[in-house]
């Protein structure tokens, strides 16, 4: 093992616990003390049998730690660190214990094995969705109701007792999670009678919408005359920022193009992946077709994949959402803006509102499933607002 793993590793663990959200880190101090436990004894494990970086969150580093030490369920601690390193983009795949979770009933199972490998979701995407579903599956055995027997009261009833402790947001992508599922039931399966994934809705909401956060004009400069080109990486990223300014990009979405999705005779690129599931072409501005150029032909490692944005070290593999996030988040703060890659977004949406662009060409611009969410960004332009509104000129 080298000093360079070594410092990698324990650099790791500090940032694992001094860079996690607060809801995110674990909430009772003993068990936090236990973290550190674990993770020291992880590091000093590491150090003495030589393992490299690249097989640190192996399954058989894991099982040989296990066999190792003397401490009790390391599982969650390791998973953990595991996971907040994928999702920064510092290593390639989570650590991974078959049969770590309690198995569900086959149909369960089927539908999460459904979205890994035909929806191709992210890994938080999955997690998330199993906690809907075994909590599902829980209460569904206690009211004694079969699946086949779904009905949206049903639902209404599992949701008001299963959401009660969790925010608007969080509510909002539980329900999302759980809509999947149905589809899968009525489309794929054919085990309910009707689709009841349109009647599962959440309580109106009032006075919460916050108009959506963007960056000033000055902010742009800055953040675009701060980038650098001088690696793989800082290049990679300069196409990804051009991507998400430019055209208003999702993390998602960019971490989904493939070389297929780009012409650049035509200057266009087809966006397959969207919230909408409605595939869109648009025209690539000269400067951001010439920033993705430079990175598909100079930088991007010569490989099977046909996705666009690769990994900055070998094995290559397509990038995450994560990843994506992380180094525009990253950049960013280097720039000394207090802001996040969704605000590159907002910023194309205002820029689309300033030059006259009608409500409903913004909400396919921009890859809306509800005009709602389109009619967000009216508050970011009072005077746009005004005159759409109360047919005022100020």
């Amino acid at each position: 093992m080298a000093d360079e793993d070594i410092r990698t590793l324990l650099q790791a663990i500090l940032d694992y616990f001094e860079g996690l959200k607060p809801a995110e880190k674990p909430r009772d101090g003993r068990l936090r003390e236990r973290y550190a436990q674990i993770l020291i004894e992880f590091l000093i494990f590491a150090i003495h049998k030589g393992i490299h970086w690249k097989d640190m969150f192996a399954f058989d580093t894991f099982t040989a730690f296990r066999r190792h030490t003397g401490l009790k369920n390391t599982s969650p601690a390791l998973m953990s660190l595991s996971l907040y390193l994928y999702e920064k983009g510092r290593i390639d795949q989570p650590l991974e214990i078959p049969n770590y979770q309690v198995q569900l009933p086959d149909i369960y199972e089927q539908y999460l094995c459904y979205l890994k490998q035909a929806k191709a979701v992210s890994h938080i995407h999955v997690r998330s969705s199993r906690r809907v579903l075994a909590s599902l599956h829980v209460y569904l055995e206690n009211h004694k109701i079969a699946l086949s027997a779904l009905r949206i009261e049903h639902l209404d009833a599992f949701l008001a007792e299963f959401n009660e402790p969790f925010s608007i947001v969080t509510r909002r992508v539980y329900r999302g999670r759980l809509r999947g599922f149905l589809k899968y039931l009525y489309y794929e399966r054919e085990v309910v009678g009707k689709d009841l994934a349109p009647l599962l809705v959440g309580p109106p909401v009032f006075n919460q919408s916050k108009p959506p956060k963007f960056l000033r004009p000055g902010e742009i400069q800055t953040l675009f005359a701060s980038l650098k080109l001088n690696g793989p990486t800082q290049i990679r990223t300069y196409a990804m920022i051009h991507l998400a300014f430019s055209l208003g990009l999702r993390p998602v979405e960019i971490s989904k193009i493939s070389l297929d999705d780009i012409s650049f005779q035509k200057g266009e690129i087809t966006v397959r992946k969207r919230k909408t599931l409605n595939p869109v072409i648009l025209p690539i501005p000269e400067k951001t077709l010439k920033a993705v150029a430079a990175y598909a032909l100079k930088v991007r490692p010569r490989t099977a994949h046909r996705a666009l944005f690769l990994s900055s070290y070998a094995p290559y593999r397509p990038v995450s959402s994560g990843v994506v996030m992380y180094h525009i988040s990253k950049v960013m703060n280097e720039a000394g803006l207090r802001a996040t890659p969704y605000w590159l977004r907002h910023s194309y949406a205002q820029s689309l509102l300033q030059i006259g662009r009608s409500i409903y060409e913004i909400k396919e611009m921009m890859g809306h499933e509800n005009i709602r969410s389109t009619q967000r960004y009216l508050h970011i332009h009072t005077e746009l607002m005004r005159k759409v509104l109360f047919h005022e000129t100020l």
